[in-house]
């Protein structure tokens, strides 16, 4: 179990939840030592904070299932981790029940019911750039509490008080502020004081300092409200007045009525095997669900375990069954409420066999030249957040949730206390024009009041033999998808522990722009040399993705692990 260093509330707040800590000897207030790897006997949590972590796990011990361990994480990192955990923004939650039953939950934002199609666009039709990224009009109605109560409603176990008390205790006492935290702070300071209508808790310093103790009142009082209300403590009453007031000083159009209607959906997860294992991923209005399945179907029949792992094969073919899945995406994807995906042809064999009929074994298929499947019909954020849990009973729960940008919007409801989403820029502004992360999208994607903003979230748990075999997520945006793609691969035929699996160096092709994005420090100069002598473009991004995920042993152990690429991840259990 992970050491930290603990204010003493959040020390008392541990305690009266049942978790013990030994508390760290490092002198460096702020600062939390993290598990990256763990292994444990019954229970797992792997969240973007350490004190998310400890929270679920407490939850856990006090006999909750994965589904209110999931609850309590994310009311959590709507406090400590307020760049992407949220209140303000929406998610997916993929559940596989210990008896094998499955379901999904989609609690994603929606356009407002003032939006329009062309609302982005300046009189002569070209994308205003920033409207869609910054300041309020940019936010869509939020999903978060209301999937939240659903979840608990259907499948939780504990009371809806004790999951919610840990948050208000983090944001009425406060909580250290880690070095990324405290730099994430200051580096959008001067887009907090832009962008929202009042100063805020998040603009009351000059500078803010590693181990600042960081208390939100005004997100207490909101905790609150939800904790004695229910959904009601956030879509109707003073918080409900609270977000319509912003809204009208600054120009957004969320009224009071888009948040009495917000109601998340259930849906039925996608579903599909490859080899000897069961996908269980989330379906549209993510993309996530489908492109990965369609990603795995493509290389089925190719030798990539006798490749190897980056070799000038392996990445030759997993980029071309990016390139094609991202193509669908654009032209296929989107909410399936309003829009027709043609979701058993896009997973069909016999049409994904076609959509590799032009593929060379050594030379790219420009992307000019690869348009989406035609048949008859019979970058979410970088800062987007991921959570994986499991608990004693074999429950699994994988949950993404974003606000989109860095702190979304940047704009702080002013006496809520927390920060509003960008998520309307998913929507294809103007089809065939990328949006922040260069994602193209289509008509499919077009903005209508009301409508779900297509995602590349992806939480998916994988089965095996019957069991769950992994649980696994990410942020990264548009690199979300084929990092949860290349970490299944790197375990089921790269035969990696899952530590390496997840650490190990990412590509990414979506399609357009017609270049691969490597992680270049952890990516072999010979494969880039002998790719790109045979026409690649490559483009070196730092990090790309940042994974969380759980792994059931053979010996019936798990293994939890962390992301080294967020200092902050955090694996806990027992």
């Amino acid at each position: 179990m992970q050491k930290l260093l603990f204010t003493p509330f959040i020390a008392l707040l541990l305690l009266n939840l049942g978790c013990q800590q030994t508390v760290s000897t490092n002198t460096q207030l702020g600062v939390y030592d993290t598990d990256k790897e763990l292994e444990a006997n019954e229970v797992m949590v792997v969240s973007a904070h350490p004190l998310a972590s400890d929270v679920g796990t407490a939850i856990l011990k006090q006999g909750g299932n994965a589904v209110d361990a999931t609850i309590a994480v994310q009311f959590a990192l709507a406090v400590v981790y307020p760049r992407a955990g949220n209140l303000g923004g929406g998610g997916f939650m993929v559940i596989r029940n210990a008896d094998g039953s499955t379901d999904a939950l989609d609690y994603r934002e929606k356009a407002p019911a003032a939006a329009n199609r062309d609302m982005y666009l300046d009189s002569l039709g070209n994308v205003v750039k920033g409207l869609s990224t910054a300041g309020h009009l940019a936010a869509g109605v939020p999903g978060t509490v209301d999937g939240m109560w659903q979840a608990h409603q259907k499948y939780g176990s504990l009371d809806w008080n004790a999951i919610i008390q840990p948050a208000i205790t983090l944001a009425k006492n406060g909580f250290q502020l880690s070095e990324t935290e405290a730099k994430r702070f200051n580096g959008y300071k001067e887009n907090f004081e832009k962008y929202s209508t009042r100063p805020s808790v998040f603009t009351s310093q000059d500078s803010f300092e590693i181990g600042y103790n960081f208390v939100q009142t005004q997100l207490a009082e909101t905790l609150e409200r939800i904790k004695k209300q229910g959904r009601d403590g956030f879509y109707s009453g003073k918080t409900a007045v609270l977000v319509v007031e912003e809204m009208q000083r600054g120009g957004g159009i969320i009224s009071n009525e888009d948040l009495q209607n917000y109601q998340a959906a259930w849906r039925t997860p996608i579903e599909a095997n490859y080899k000897d294992y069961k996908i269980i991923s989330m379906p549209p209005p993510s993309s996530g669900g489908v492109a990965l399945v369609q990603m795995l179907k493509m290389i089925e029949d190719y030798p990539l375990s006798d490749y190897g792992f980056h070799s000038e094969q392996a990445v030759h073919l997993m980029s071309e069954v990016e390139r094609r899945a991202y193509a669908d995406r654009a032209k296929h994807l989107g909410d399936a409420d309003y829009y027709d995906v043609p979701l058993e042809m896009l997973l069909d064999s016999e049409y994904l066999d076609e959509r590799m009929a032009d593929y060379h074994e050594l030379l790219p298929t420009p992307s000019d030249s690869i348009e989406a499947g035609d048949f008859e019909v019979a970058m979410e954020s970088f800062e987007t957040t991921h959570t994986s849990v499991v608990d004693a009973a074999g429950n699994a729960v994988s949950v993404t949730t974003t606000l989109n940008g860095n702190f979304g919007c940047k704009v702080v409801v002013s006496g809520a206390g927390f920060f509003l989403n960008n998520e309307m820029d998913d929507f294809s502004a103007k089809p065939g024009v990328p949006n922040m992360f260069g994602l193209v999208g289509g008509e499919a994607n077009a903005i209508e009041p009301g409508k779900r903003m297509l995602s590349s979230m992806t939480p998916t748990i994988v089965e095996k033999d019957g069991e769950w075999f992994m649980v696994v997520g990410a942020p990264g945006g548009s690199t979300i998808i084929t990092a949860v793609f290349q970490t299944i691969v790197n375990v089921i035929e790269f035969d990696m522990p899952l530590y390496e699996a997840v650490q190990a160096g990412r590509f990414h092709h979506q399609w357009k722009p017609d270049e691969i994005w490597i992680e270049g420090a952890n990516f072999p100069e010979a494969t880039q040399t002998a790719l790109a002598n045979n026409g690649y473009k490559f483009r070196d991004r730092k990090r790309m993705a940042v994974i969380k995920a759980i792994q059931r042993l053979e010996n019936g152990k798990i293994v939890g692990v962390a992301d080294t690429r967020n200092p902050d991840d955090d694996a806990e259990g027992y």
